[in-house]
């Protein structure tokens, strides 16, 4: 027995029932409320060639979304497995390997407006408004609309809507014709610039292992308690966003007890 690792299951199924300090998400996210407002993209400190970041996300194996660790460039058990359900000719394979996935999302740096005081918050959304944005940086009328001192501010209109079963905001985005600084105060500037959320470092960095237990549970419910995979529709949703304070209509539900056995053997076989 390894008395080491009896130590750190102990110390880990002891400190589940402890609570963990609350983090204010407000204070990191642009969720906008229905409404208007006027936003500045950002620079990104992380890259300062592209403000754009690039997130992949797992979703349906935990209470909210997992960081996948193709984002470091590491291999992933679900990634992995779902390689493996593509090396199948069985359409049923390709559809599940499709479901577990992770999901592609956006974010950029932003500065709000009339809340200049506040942090620069992250602005996350999907694929349509993301390449709304590429269109109006490659349009030679607008270009970089990030410039420190020839950039351009965004007015963003958040309403109230209903998409595939789902209530929540949608976002509609209007770049402003005139060119303004970030700020006239220089150390606003700096702040802004140098002190940015890293995406990376605000949710779990999850372990191989881990993420491959939470792939086999999910596998293997114990109950029937699994919560579905993203469907198509959810994928669509590029600038939707929903309230994560409640509870969410599912527009999917995977049956999984057909194919049970079978996806626990692949299971094993991959991970022997």
């Amino acid at each position: 027995m390894d008395l080491n690792l009896i130590k750190q299951k102990l110390s880990a199924s002891q400190n589940k029932g402890q609570k963990r300090e609350k983090i204010d998400y407000s204070k990191i996210f642009f969720k906008p409320k229905p409404g208007k407002y006027q936003v500045r993209i950002l620079p990104s400190k992380f890259d300062k060639s592209n403000p754009f970041r690039e997130v992949y996300f797992h979703y349906g194996f935990a209470k909210g979304p997992i960081l996948a660790l193709t984002n470091w460039n590491e291999k992933d058990p679900i990634v992995e497995f779902a390689k493996n359900l593509r090396k199948s000719s069985d359409k049923e394979d390709w559809q599940l390997a499709k479901k577990i996935e992770p999901k592609l999302r956006y974010f950029v740096p932003i500065l709000i407006r009339g809340e200049e005081v506040q942090d620069t918050r992250l602005w996350e959304f999907g694929k349509l408004i993301y390449e709304q944005l590429l269109g109006i940086a490659a349009d030679e009328d607008y270009g970089d609309f990030t410039d420190i001192t020839d950039g351009r501010d965004f007015t963003i209109e958040a309403v109230e809507d209903t998409i595939a079963g789902r209530k929540g905001i949608k976002c509609n985005l209007r770049i402003k014709p005139k060119t303004s600084p970030i700020s006239e105060d220089a150390a606003l500037v700096n702040k802004v610039l140098e002190e940015q959320p890293d995406i990376l470092s605000i949710n779990k960095h999850y372990s191989f292992d881990e993420l491959k237990e939470l792939l086999n549970k999910w596998l293997n419910p114990e109950e029937d308690t699994e919560e579905p995979i993203a469907s198509k529709e959810e994928e669509e949703e590029d600038d939707f966003i929903t309230d994560l304070n409640k509870p969410v209509e599912q527009t999917y539900k995977l049956d999984t007890n057909a194919t049970k056995t079978s996806n626990t053997d692949k299971f094993d076989d991959l991970f022997n």
